[in-house]
């Protein structure tokens, strides 16, 4: 399998403050790679770095087997679409996509062949002539992409590309871009916040917090087993209680919440009783009214604060019984709760498998 991308302990040190620090990863070919977290953890200063807009203070950044310490930004086999797409409105889309092989004084033949050919590939057939401002705000995208791809990088580096967009067309482009990418099998390193876009979209997701990879996995992985509180937290929806450990064996424990409820649930570290540990629990984990003969539910009563709907991601907002935590609870699209309104006491049930309990850090 070949490595497109290789990144090995890069940081990145501005005087005191350290905003990448000893990150490591390998993106093979042809994958949809997603760096993933929120605004300052360091994601736009390490796609500089592999860019070559900024040096790295230490490590090493190869790009199929090549070292690019010291290779200028217009000499490395990569090429970088921010979320202001930069396209030039004076000319129309077949001369912006031929921006890149003039400089490299293509000949005018070999041009044209390379600008229809990824027309083509990117669904734009017949669109050469059309002026920048005729196009949708999905189509200018697939131009920002098609004047990189049509350059051949090893890697096409994506920096918030979507961030610009309205709601309906970013839902619309995550899976334009994830089809795209597939298609023209180009390696895609893409930066976002926007968890929906990194899970919908990517193979791998690096999950970045503070300067560090708290976590490399499959969307799926991220999302069933997240493996630190801040994952756990950030990707998804989570319900969360901190509370002490009153028994354990190997594979479970008895948590007590600091709001004096008793849940039983799986250990995916090693715990002793007395430990603090914060314990997480997806909405879509949570069961309505469970039925009677369902023995090993934790459970407990709620007061329903709000119904927050929102088509199918509908979702309740409740809290226990004498506390204030906030809980989003999944409802189902079987109508069959139709009946809950505001303020009803209801039954909440949730399996142990279904927790997620760490250490208090």
């Amino acid at each position: 399998m070949q490595i497109d991308l290789s990144v090995q302990n890069v940081t990145k040190r501005f005087d005191e403050f350290v905003a990448v620090d000893h990150v490591s990863f390998e993106v093979p070919d042809g994958q949809f790679f997603s760096i993933l977290g929120p605004s300052g953890c360091g994601k736009t200063t390490l796609l500089r770095m592999i860019a070559g807009l900024t040096e790295p203070t230490e490590g090493e950044i190869e790009i199929r087997g090549q070292s690019m310490l010291g290779i200028a930004p217009n000499k490395r086999p990569v090429n970088l679409i921010f979320q202001h797409l930069a396209l030039f409105p004076m000319m129309n889309v077949g001369e912006n996509i031929a921006f890149g092989l003039k400089r490299r004084a293509e000949s005018k033949s070999a041009i044209r062949e390379k600008v229809d050919v990824i027309l083509e590939r990117v669904d734009l057939a017949g669109f050469g002539a059309k002026k920048i401002d005729q196009l949708s705000g999905g189509q200018k995208q697939r131009v920002a992409i098609a004047r990189c791809l049509v350059l051949e990088p090893a890697v096409l580096l994506l920096d918030e590309p979507l961030g610009a967009l309205d709601l309906k067309l970013r839902e619309q482009m995550k899976v334009e871009l994830k089809l795209l990418q597939a298609k023209v099998g180009t390696t895609f390193v893409y930066i976002t916040h926007d968890q929906s876009e990194a899970l919908v979209m990517s193979d791998h997701v690096a999950v970045m917090n503070k300067g560090v990879f708290e976590q490399i996995d499959s969307p799926k992985n991220l999302y069933n087993s997240p493996q630190t509180p801040f994952v756990a937290q950030f990707v998804g929806d989570n319900n969360a209680w901190s509370g002490r450990i009153r028994q354990c064996d190997q594979d479970a424990a008895d948590v007590e919440t600091s709001e004096g409820n008793v849940f039983r649930t799986k250990l995916r570290e090693p715990l002793q009783s007395g430990d603090e540990v914060d314990l997480f629990l997806r909405p879509e984990a949570m069961l309505i009214q469970p039925d009677p003969s369902l023995a090993e539910l934790n459970r407990f009563e709620v007061i329903v604060k709000d119904i927050l709907f929102d088509g199918a991601n509908s979702r309740l907002l409740a809290h226990p019984l004498d506390a204030d935590t906030e809980l989003l609870i999944a409802l189902p699209q079987t109508r069959q709760f139709d009946y809950i309104r505001k303020h009803d006491k209801i039954e909440i049930g949730w399996d142990q498998k279904s927790g997620i309990c760490f250490a208090r850090s």
